[in-house]
């Protein structure tokens, strides 16, 4: 029986040099904080009286060994693979693993006018929904996104 917001939280995943966020290349990816990213996500989740588990990982293995986690125990994933998005075929292969679990794929800048090899993703082949070029509100719209993938069962 697939989970709701109330029983299950959200997983939202973060890929490779994420834990720099606020610190690396803030004019691309802006001043907030991975802490912040999580705050904001938290108060989008509790509005569907939801809650969220975030992690980040620079490891491959790990984001995949959570996603199959994710498949008994979370009501969805929002995931920004980071640079996995472009190379990683086994997150790809995780995330079709998750029959009716929700997946949104998210990017902080627009990968559309950045470099040529950043506009392909495996990830999309997968995922629910797309966000790219929100900054890190991005994270917000894709947990609002899995709440209404949930709701709709």
């Amino acid at each position: 029986m697939p989970h709701t917001l109330a029983t299950a939280p959200v997983m939202i995943l973060n890929g490779p040099n994420l834990n720099l966020l606020g610190k690396r290349q803030p004019e691309i990816y802006g001043t907030d904080t991975l802490a912040d990213v999580e705050a904001m996500c938290a108060e989008a989740a509790a509005a569907h009286g939801g809650t969220v588990d975030l992690r980040q990982s620079n490891h491959e293995g790990e984001l995949v060994d959570w996603i199959h986690e994710a498949r008994e125990r979370h009501a969805g994933i929002v995931i920004n693979p980071a640079a996995y998005t472009h190379t990683s075929i086994a997150i790809l292969d995780a995330l079709s693993t998750c029959d009716g679990l929700p997946v949104v794929e998210v990017h902080i800048s627009n990968v559309h006018q950045r470099e040529e090899f950043r506009r392909h993703s495996y990830v999309s082949q997968r995922a629910d929904g797309i966000i790219v070029g929100c900054g890190v509100q991005g994270y917000v719209f894709g947990v609002e996104r899995v709440a209404a993938l949930v709701a709709r069962g």
